[in-house]
């Protein structure tokens, strides 16, 4: 405003140790997969610990968009996907953050197709979804380019064996999900192990699902969607450390609660 120009950075004054006690908050990245997990459920959910981030609101209003009831009160939201009634993910949303491409696999799962776009998100370097979508069509899904967006079909989708190139976090649990909806087993070689894909897998897990080997590097999902849940979001690992590297490196006393 004004034609001021913005600067982005952070001012420190240091030399005094740190005091005082905060709460960890629920984790980011196991609350957006969580969220779009939500689109496999066939009764309500209710996900306890989700924190009051903006990519949070934006998954939100992408359940909205396809037709979920969804409501919020600090940090409980529940969600009745029952009234699904779409497959397109808006770019006006999908541009909003990276995760939204985690609507990919459940909407496959749930109603045989997804239209999307690249999705949108922090400037971290090149993070393509190649990995998600070559998994997806060896399950059968048919994914085709129409100018500046993706058109993916998988009305039959089928189990397979799919081995990744790396241990993308992001693919793992978009495949994961989108197994669910597959008529047969699905194994993933090589998947990643970080703790959000366990807890991905014990929030589906909770509704129902047969998920066997979270947290290795080979992952076996058996099909059928799951049931609805109450679950709660893992801390975030990632601010705990923080605080505690910064505790660590200016010396002092504090103390970190709701972070186990």
């Amino acid at each position: 405003a004004g034609g001021e120009k913005l600067v982005e950075y952070i001012r420190l004054w240091g030399g005094q140790a740190l005091a005082g006690e905060v709460a960890i908050s629920g984790a980011k990245n196991s609350a957006l997969p969580i969220l779009a997990a939500t689109l496999l459920c066939k009764g309500e959910c209710l996900l306890h610990n989700c924190p009051r981030l903006t990519d949070i609101n934006w998954a939100i209003a992408l359940l909205q968009h396809l037709g979920c009831r969804v409501c919020r009160e600090g940090h409980d939201i529940w969600v009745d996907s029952k009234g699904l009634c779409r497959c397109d993910l808006p770019e006006t949303l999908m541009k909003k953050m990276r995760s939204s491409v985690f609507f990919l696999g459940p909407l496959l799962a749930r109603t045989g197709a997804c239209d999307l776009c690249e999705p949108g998100g922090c400037c971290l370097g090149a993070r393509p979804i190649d990995l998600h979508l070559g998994g997806l069509a060896q399950m059968g899904a048919e994914i085709r380019q129409e100018e500046d967006r993706l058109s993916c079909r998988g009305a039959k989708l089928h189990g397979a064996a799919i081995v990744l190139p790396f241990p993308s976090v992001g693919a793992t649990e978009n495949l994961m999900m989108a197994a669910l909806g597959a008529d047969s087993p699905t194994t993933i070689y090589n998947a990643a192990k970080e703790p959000e894909i366990v807890d991905l897998a014990d929030f589906l897990q909770s509704g129902g699902a047969k998920i066997h080997g979270a947290g290795t590097k080979l992952l076996q999902i058996e099909p059928g969607l799951p049931n609805g849940a109450e679950y709660r979001i893992m801390p975030d690992r990632m601010e705990a450390a923080t605080y505690l590297a910064a505790a660590a490196a200016a010396g002092g006393h504090i103390v970190l609660r709701d972070a186990h």
